[in-house]
């Protein structure tokens, strides 16, 4: 029947079956029969009953609307980890590796061969990590990650926020050199265009469905990438954005998914709210869900980050519905595997020349590195070398612009290069030291969540409950309220400084030189790191 009425024209490999009864009568009657298979008129056709039709047609609907299976194989927030990486959260010694592309590729494989119908998809958040993303490849910055993914073939995925940590152009050419689409329905223009090549939707057909699954990126893009990077950048409403979506593709479709990058408390909002999906796969926040999470009858699935789980959603879809679903996370423990692969190859020869670049020793560490809400030692000392490469004052950084802790012993440039991995730019600006004792307040009466060089103070609670600093020093020496103080920061810093600093920027200075290159300087001349923090900020006793 469906061979049939593919040769009539109303089937579509990757679109909706358009019959009215009224239309599919008026055909199999001999009505305009002719006209719409292109037979000459006058032609003889053969005429069929309304009983018969009626029959053929519901024979038909049993079989579209019999229970489908498929397997959705997902990652998410893999930052660039192509190779196997120690498993941090092991307290066992020496630790197990786990993850990397080559891995990736085999357990999805193995899975794919063992399923009748699969997709695979990944929810954002490819670059930004490793070295390799300042690698071009393919005239594409990280562009080896994306030939990666394309031997280990995936479907579909959605851009986070640090896929344009490069530029949007290099975005753009990203997604040109991956061979699955990118979709992103709420990342749009001023125009209302699709800015870097994504599209808001696709649809695909896998063991006898249609999917049709829908993009959408972060609505907070704009306090998470540089805002350089987002020029003529929109990004609208998602729950509006996926309701009109869902809307369309209803009757075309058999099963929706949204493929979001906004972490999970915000992918719960968008299933509370968006009425006709039936599953989220998410990103972002980095959240490991074990099992699938049901909000307003939506299946929510993420799988952690930095390619350590392989997520695995199996459902059953009948008449629009999930009718049954298992999922589940698939640790990706490298052990001892040795089958070679396309993957495999691409990420050693890209290891190699990482390994040319990156893994001198810069400096000796005598003390652990470890992040912390407050200053820390790793915070401070980053937030100092900032302030000595520019020869200012003062210097800030944001804590989560620092992405990992570092053990004692030698500090390699990869090792500082996976702390710092953005392409951020050093700014230098001037703030009277009024505006840096209203930082000051703002740093502990909001609990700010920023590293301070430079200044350091200690504070007491006023009978009204407020902020009231004792002193404040700048360099050892007491802020002075009307002085000018140079301070250094990076350029997103800057664009963000209304939410770091209680205050905006006026006039930055874009020094010619990142802050990974002025960091790495500072390390290299000082040889020997003893871990402390450098200026402290505290309650008086």
């Amino acid at each position: 029947m469906r061979a049939r009425l593919r040769r009539m024209g109303g089937y579509q490999a990757h679109g909706p079956l358009r019959f009215s009864f009224s239309a599919v009568l008026r055909i199999f009657s001999g009505r305009e029969f002719s006209s719409s298979l292109g037979v000459p008129m006058g032609t003889r056709v053969i005429r069929f009953s309304a009983a018969v039709v009626f029959a053929l047609l519901a024979q038909w609907a049993i079989v579209l609307s019999q229970p489908r299976t498929i397997t959705i194989l997902h990652t998410n927030d893999l930052h660039a980890s192509f190779m196997p990486h120690e498993a941090q959260w092991v307290l066992e010694s020496p630790k197990p590796m786990v993850g990397g592309f080559a891995r990736l590729w085999q357990v999805a494989d193995s899975i794919k061969k063992a399923v009748p119908s699969f997709l695979m998809l990944d929810a954002g958040d490819v670059m930004t990590g490793n070295p390799i993303t300042e690698i071009r490849y393919e005239g594409a910055y990280g562009g080896a990650l994306f030939a990666m993914m394309n031997f280990i073939g995936y479907d579909a995925w959605c851009p986070g926020n640090h896929d344009f940590d490069v530029s949007q152009e290099n975005l753009r050419r990203l997604i040109s050199l991956a061979q699955f689409p990118a979709v992103s329905a709420n990342l749009v223009n001023t125009k209302g265009e699709f800015p870097v090549g994504n599209r808001p939707y696709v649809i695909l057909e896998r063991g006898g469905m249609r999917i049709g699954i829908i993009g959408i990126i972060s609505q907070e893009l704009y306090g998470l990438v540089n805002q350089n990077n987002l020029v003529g950048i929109k990004v609208l409403s998602p729950s509006a954005t996926v309701q009109e979506y869902v809307d369309e593709l209803m009757p075309k479709t058999d099963l929706l998914i949204a493929l979001t990058h906004e972490g999970v408390d915000d992918d719960s909002m968008l299933a509370a709210q968006v009425h006709g999906l039936n599953i989220i796969v998410g990103g972002h926040s980095h959240t490991r869900l074990k099992k699938p999470l049901s909000v307003n009858g939506v299946l929510i699935v993420q799988t952690g980050s930095n390619c350590e789980n392989l997520g695995e959603l199996t459902v059953t879809v009948e008449n629009h519905k999930v009718i049954f679903s298992d999922g589940k996370l698939i640790p990706l423990w490298t052990g001892n595997q040795t089958e070679r692969s396309a993957v495999s190859v691409l990420a050693d020869s890209m290891q190699a020349e990482i390994d040319k670049e990156y893994d001198q020793v810069l400096a000796t560490l005598r003390g652990d590195w470890k992040r912390k809400d407050g200053q820390s030692s790793i915070g401070t000392y980053i937030a100092e070398a900032q302030r000595v490469a520019a020869g200012a004052e003062v210097g800030f950084m944001n804590n989560q612009g620092i992405r990992r802790d570092v053990a004692a012993g030698p500090l390699t440039r990869k090792t500082l290069f996976e702390i710092l991995p953005f392409q951020n730019i050093l700014v230098t600006f001037q703030l009277s030291g009024a505006q840096l004792r209203s930082i000051m307040q703002y740093y502990v009466e909001k609990k700010a969540p920023i590293q301070i060089a430079g200044m350091a103070g200690k504070w007491k609670r006023g009978q009204d409950g407020s902020v009231e600093f004792t002193t404040i020093d700048v360099n050892g020496r007491p802020l002075e309220e009307d002085k000018m103080y140079v301070c250094a920061a990076s350029d997103y810093f800057v664009g963000e400084a209304k939410h770091y600093l209680g205050l905006e920027i006026a006039q930055p200075i874009f020094l010619q030189q990142t802050v990974f290159a002025a960091v790495e300087r500072v390390v290299r001349d000082e040889k020997t790191i003893t871990p402390r923090v450098q200026y402290t900020i505290e309650r008086e006793r």
